[in-house]
Formats: C-alpha cells, structure tokens, sequence
C-alpha cells in the first residue's frame, strides 16, 4: 500500500491511558506525543473542537515530534461553526490564529468539519456548508457527515465542486446513519472509526448515562482487514489518506491503530509492554523480540 497512507488515533490527552499506552510514572520530561509519533504516523487534535488552540502550544506539540519528520497532525474546526452555526470574522479568526503554526509548517494534514447526524442535506445546509468553506479556504478541509443523506449524488458533487474531502466513517448502524464507505472528493483521503459499540449513536440519540461507553470497542482483525480494503482503494488516487481511530477506552484506539498500520505498511512496532498485558492477542507480534528480527530483516 501507498506510504501516504497515514494511521493514527483521535486526541492522545487521556488520563486513563495512564499505566496502558503512557508508564503510569513518568520519567522528567515525559511528554505523551513523543511516544504517539514514535508508534504511529499521525494524531488528530481532538481539544480544538472545544476550544482555539493557542500558537504557542501548537508550537511546542511540534518541537515534541521534530524526531518525526513524516509525522502529521489533523484538527477538528470547532464545535461552533459545525454544531451551533457562529461564522463571524472574529471567530473565525481566533480559530485559524492557532492553526498557522501548523499549516506553514506543512504539519497540518486536514482540518475536519465534523457535523452532527442531524446536519441533513438539504439547501439551506448546502449553503452553510459552502459558507464554511469559504470561512476556511486557505485549509485542507474535510468533513465527516453521520447521515446518510450526504450520499445523493448532488451532495458528493458539492463536495466535489468545492474540494472538500468525504471522512469516510465506520459507527454502529442506527436511523439513517452513514454507512461504510470509500468516497475520495479531494486530494486528501480521511477515514475515522468510531467501534461499533451499539450504545453509540455519535449523538443522534443523546443518553447522557452512556456516554462514557461510547468509545468503547475493539476492532476484530477481520474487520480490521475489511477496512484495510477500503483504505488502500482511496489511498491509490489521494496524495495522502489519514487513518483516525476514535475508540479511545482502554487504549483500543491505539491497539486498532498499531494493527492497522501493520496491515497497510507491514511493519510491527514495539508496543507499550503495560498494553500489550491487556491485550496479549492482539498485540502478541509488537514485542521487543518481533520488533529487533523485523529490524534485521529489514537492514538485511
């Protein structure tokens, strides 16, 4: 598969992967992105959803990755423009102030406009979608569309019209939910998994009691596998496609990305030795031990 096929995990700030994906005491230092890029190939900044990055931090996440030359980070617009409609200049410009440092450093993979299942295609929404992109022409746009309306055809040509890439998605099936697809509309592929846990119904049906288990499922390899396909059938013709695992309880999201990533390129890294005790199967082969005969291998 295409090298510009780029696998990672949505946010890495989770008090709970403490003792699974980070040591549960860290050394001085420490700094959670140093490990996430030296695993992984890029993260999607989940925070800017709440609120506008601030430079200088944006900054600093980047000096954590300098090692990592390949390695790139996406962002969520936030959840003002996609969720409650606020498109003033002012607004707008607070939000693109954070995200400069990124997009002329070449960083910035996409920007993701991620809309609610209740954001239909119809023509007052078309418009709105059109009046965002233009808010924020200057970025690799993408948005992720949870109903299936977006699938008619004058809905992919609106998308294709004004070079926003489709986020291809995988959730659990509910009332007009998304489906699994493979759609390319930009120079840019995007695929996010969600897990399938039945509970989730990414807030087209809000049960404030289960939102703590909303992220809660493990991939199978097998369907591991299927989406593999669907990745490499939009990684073929994209420039680059970015791969964002938002099953993050437990640390599934990052033991779905290392598998993913080794399904695509081929490679097996060195997982977390805490996260390979939770999950002995799915990581048997991320050992130190497969990690040094893949390295000789490789130099051979």
């Amino acid at each position: 598969m295409s090298p510009s096929i780029q696998v990672g995990t949505a946010g890495w700030s989770y008090p709970h992967w403490n003792g699974l994906v980070y040591p549960r005491a860290h050394a001085p230092g420490f700094h959670p992105l140093e490990l996430i890029a030296k695993q992984l190939d890029c993260v999607e900044i989940n925070s800017s959803f709440y609120q506008p990055l601030k430079p200088e931090v944006v900054k600093l996440w980047m000096k954590k990755v300098e090692a990592y030359p390949d390695f790139a980070f996406t962002a969520k617009l936030h959840q003002d423009f996609t969720h409650k409609r606020v498109l003033d200049a002012a607004s707008v410009a607070q939000f693109k102030e954070g995200l400069w440092p990124l997009l002329r450093a070449k960083k910035l993979g996409a920007l993701l406009m991620q809309f609610p299942w209740s954001f239909r295609f119809t023509a007052e929404n078309r418009e709105f979608f059109i009046d965002l992109r233009r808010a924020f022409h200057e970025f690799p746009l993408v948005a992720e569309m949870r109903h299936s309306s977006w699938m008619a055809e004058e809905a992919i040509g609106t998308f294709l019209d004004y070079r926003v890439g489709f986020c291809n998605i995988d959730q659990p099936q509910y009332t007009r939910a998304m489906p699994p697809t493979a759609i390319l509309t930009s120079n840019v592929g995007y695929v996010r998994l969600h897990g399938r846990n039945p509970q989730n119904s990414l807030g087209a049906f809000e049960r404030s009691a289960l939102r703590k288990r909303q992220h809660d499922y493990l991939y199978s390899q097998a369907e591991l596998a299927e989406w593999a396909q669907r990745i490499e059938q939009t990684g073929r013709f994209a420039d680059r496609t970015f791969v964002v695992f938002n099953n993050d309880a437990a640390g599934k999201s990052f033991v779905n990305a290392l598998q993913t990533r080794a399904l695509i390129h081929g490679s097996r890294g060195n997982a977390p030795k805490d996260l390979r005790r939770r999950y002995p199967v799915e990581l048997e082969h991320f050992g130190p031990q497969h990690a040094e005969q893949q390295s000789l291998f490789t130099a051979a």
